[in-house]
């Protein structure tokens, strides 16, 4: 029920007509996007890393930056697409600002040291029951996120925990599918080499 509602929403979201009060900044239509919205936002903010300040702050901004800009959407993609891809560009300023988005991605080298040159497992994989225990701990998992550059991360939330579809993330990211498709793999791998790493120091 909850998700026919939830696609029922996005539709009426979407109309024409809508979209028309949209650019008029009709004050109705604005309220509803505000409290469709608001939630979705901030738990996109806090899924790519801040904290809750920042995240309500960063909100705020993605909100600021859709009334400037509501007038010009002419509803290519559906208005969610619209604003997520203001967070994302919001999130990308504030990392740079803060000096703390790190760009460099060493999961190729991550991934070369679990094979020895014959292609077998230099570390064996964590025992399932250890790495199941380990991969339920929410703490472990948010630290794991914690340590994605932002574009894998902002993929993987925006795939795995907001659902969205993967023509809704390439437009939000400006990426093609071949690369959502490469982002999606290395966070995934990413997520789980740090979740066994933390699940195999545990152990001993």
């Amino acid at each position: 029920m909850t998700n026919r509602r939830k696609v029922t929403g996005d539709q009426s979201l979407s109309s024409p007509l809508f979209l028309n009060r949209l650019r008029n900044r009709d004050a109705g239509a604005i309220e509803t996007v505000v409290k469709s919205y608001t939630e979705h936002l901030y738990r996109g903010a806090l899924g790519l890393g801040f904290d809750a300040h920042l995240a309500r702050e960063l909100v705020q901004s993605v909100w600021t930056t859709f009334f400037d800009v509501v007038g010009t959407f002419e509803g290519r993609s559906h208005v969610r697409t619209f604003i997520f891809g203001i967070l994302y560009n919001k999130a990308s300023e504030l990392r740079r600002e803060n000096a703390r988005f790190d760009s460099v991605d060493p999961i190729e080298k991550i991934l070369e040291s679990r094979f020895d040159v014959s292609g077998k497992w230099s570390q064996p994989p964590v025992d399932p029951e250890k790495f199941l225990m380990a991969s339920q701990t929410m703490a472990l998992i948010q630290k794991c996120l914690d340590s994605l550059p932002l574009m894998q991360r902002m993929a993987f939330y925006l795939k795995e925990i907001d659902e969205h579809g993967s023509s809704d993330i390439c437009n939000i990211l400006k990426v093609t599918v071949t690369n959502l498709g490469v982002l999606l793999y290395r966070a995934r791998n990413r997520l789980r080499e740090c979740i066994e790493s933390n699940a195999r120091t545990e152990a001993f």
